[in-house]
């Protein structure tokens, strides 16, 4: 949910068009949460997207709910640290990222969902790094600023992440 409100309001920063449409259900308490960003230049329509262009995903649940959506010639970057063996789907581009592992290595597991963000941006250019630093400085409730310089780290390193896969 993070990763996709600090999207959209990197979006958002830049003038764009932006919706973040969370959906919680049952899931509140612990199980798996989703969330629909769209970034247009364009008006938006409707926050209900079933085909979307890019799937992110962070666990093994998520990955069997949502894999069947993204549409052809898509993205799809998941968690390689939590989804082992996925079923990759040969009609998107497929992107593994350790991030649980990049994070807990910076010090802080929770900053797995900051690898994705900037292993999005690095794959995309969806938005800039300057806005999506912004966008995490102003979101993060004041209980938890002390966070940041972790999630800043997170998101650099997805993007040696991406970059490395490059080469």
């Amino acid at each position: 949910m993070f990763l996709g409100k600090i999207l959209a309001h990197a979006g958002m920063l830049e003038g764009k068009e932006v919706t973040w449409f969370p959906s919680y259900g049952a899931e509140v308490r612990g199980g798996t949460a989703n969330c629909t960003v769209i970034i247009s230049n364009e008006l938006i329509g409707s926050p209900v997207v079933t085909h979307p262009d890019i799937l992110i995903v962070m666990n093994e649940a998520s990955l069997n709910k949502f894999l069947p959506r993204p549409k052809q010639e898509g993205l799809f970057i998941f968690d390689s640290s939590l989804i082992k063996d996925p079923r990759l789907r040969t009609d998107v581009e497929n992107v593994g990222i350790p991030a649980t592992e990049i994070s807990s290595r910076i010090g802080n597991t929770k900053s797995a969902n900051m690898v994705m963000l900037r292993a999005c941006i690095a794959k995309t250019g969806i938005v800039s790094d300057a806005s999506a630093f912004e966008a995490l400085e102003s979101s993060m409730p004041n209980r938890k600023k002390k966070s940041i310089a972790d999630n800043k780290e997170a998101i650099i390193e997805g993007m040696k992440c991406v970059e490395d896969k490059k080469g």
